[in-house]
């Protein structure tokens, strides 16, 4: 059995620019490489941590790769779980008036405070805190 050292969620957007600037202003994330360089992007990578994240235009994964086209959309309603060590609370106080709140904060009977956001192209990303 192989041993896996790393899963990058690779998300398809609509808008790279749009969805990297959500990640990184909203969201915190730093911005890694991208593609091009400059505007209009077809490719972004974000990172916070461990955690990186990469955003690909839509039109243009159709572009290369015409299989896809009919499995790759943007609201397909895919989603992240992303646990932090402390600090919930206040992460839900500077994010709910910035984006699209899925699920308001609350205690889970599984032993983990967490909220949802949507990001612009309708990801769903919950964040969590074990308590």
């Amino acid at each position: 059995m192989p041993q896996f050292t790393k899963l990058t969620p690779n998300l398809v957007v609509a808008d790279v620019g749009r969805s990297l600037t959500f990640y990184e202003q909203v969201l915190g994330f730093s911005r890694g490489l991208t593609v091009p360089e400059q505007p209009p992007l077809v490719f972004a990578s974000v990172t916070s941590g461990a955690i990186e994240i990469f955003l690909n235009d839509r039109a243009d994964v159709v572009k290369n790769h015409p299989a896809l086209a009919d499995k790759v959309n943007p609201s397909a309603g895919g989603q992240m779980f992303i646990e932090m060590p402390s600090g919930i609370d206040e992460w839900w106080q500077a994010v709910k008036d910035r984006a699209t709140v899925i699920m308001p904060i609350v205690t889970q009977w599984y032993g983990m405070r967490e909220f949802a956001v949507a990001d612009p192209d309708g990801y769903v990303i919950t964040f969590a805190q074990r308590v």
